[in-house]
């Protein structure tokens, strides 16, 4: 497949000869039913240059080409505020969220949310495209966050994360002196109701499995590093209070409160394949002064939260 941030061009392949265009695009390039559907009235497929319908019949040496980007609005304002910036290029945005900050404007919190500064980033950068979050924070967690630039790079993404093809890692500090032989939380994550914003561990819930290794401890706290296999919202949180490890700073769920006016949770580490490249690539968020601090405080050696700590993963 050869493509650019912004267009895929592929050849049809033989065995797709005689086929419907929409079957190609579903089962070979794995599109979704309502990203097809857009694309092909906004007559962004097209063979050897001319838009096609999707009954299409694929032919020899037919020629592939579509757009990625597609005129879209979004009522949410640009407001100028600081963002980090991880990574960016025509397709992806990965920023380093700070705590404090909703990602997405709601009833509660119409502005300061990350939503409102990437859109003044994209406008002042001249992108016209939409806010389209990949993966979420909890406000006071800190770290990593995803935005896809169009509706095919979130929809990718997106399926990669439900196929295990994509992996993150967060730090966090507990309180108490966290088992080392505790590898891997598989307890089951429910919502009590429908306003419930709290979650419990209990039967009825969703599968929800964490691993975690411990980095260190010291003077009753536990520095943790933890990689999430399902996501689950608030799963890392649920889990640790659960096993009566709640993090430090996180009211909601029982954590001990100190200096830090916030949960000692941040989102560190991703690896995943380029959404349109398919190269593979990774990110990495350092943490932020006030947990740092807050590690150092207890005792920790912080230093050893870097980028080394996934060479070999």
């Amino acid at each position: 497949m050869k493509s650019t941030m912004k267009v895929i061009e592929k050849h049809i392949p033989l065995s797709y000869v005689g086929m419907k265009i929409k079957t190609y695009l579903k089962e070979e390039m794995n599109l979704s039913t309502r990203f097809i559907r857009g694309a092909a009235m906004e007559k962004r497929i097209r063979i050897n240059n001319k838009p096609v319908k999707l009954d299409y019949i694929l032919r020899e040496e037919d020629h592939l080409i579509i757009s990625l980007v597609s005129k879209e609005t979004q009522n949410i304002e640009a407001e100028d505020l600081p963002i980090s910036v991880v990574y960016e290029d025509d397709a992806i945005l990965i920023v380093n969220k700070a705590p404090y900050m909703v990602v997405h404007p709601t009833r509660r919190h119409q502005s300061g949310t990350l939503a409102n500064a990437v859109m003044h980033h994209y406008r002042a950068s001249g992108e016209d495209t939409i806010i389209r979050l990949v993966s979420r924070l909890d406000m006071n967690t800190s770290g990593l966050t995803i935005l896809a630039k169009n509706q095919f790079v979130h929809s990718k993404i997106s399926q990669d994360m439900q196929d295990d093809n994509y992996d993150k890692y967060y730090v966090a500090i507990v309180k108490g002196e966290f088992p080392e032989d505790i590898r891997l939380i598989d307890l089951p994550i429910y919502r009590d109701g429908d306003g419930a914003y709290n979650r419990v561990i209990d039967e009825r819930g969703q599968e929800s499995r964490t691993e975690v290794e411990v980095i260190e401890r010291c003077n009753g706290y536990s520095l943790l590093l933890l990689k999430l296999l399902t996501g689950r919202t608030h799963q890392i949180r649920v889990h640790l209070s659960h096993l009566g490890y709640p993090i430090i700073g996180d009211e909601l769920y029982g954590g001990e409160l100190t200096d830090l006016d916030r949960q000692a949770l941040h989102a560190l580490y991703i690896s995943f394949q380029h959404p349109v490249t398919g190269s593979p690539m990774d990110a990495y968020a350092n943490l932020l002064p006030d947990m740092y601090q807050a590690g150092v405080d207890i005792g920790f050696d912080m230093s050893k939260i870097n980028k080394n700590l996934f060479k070999k993963r």
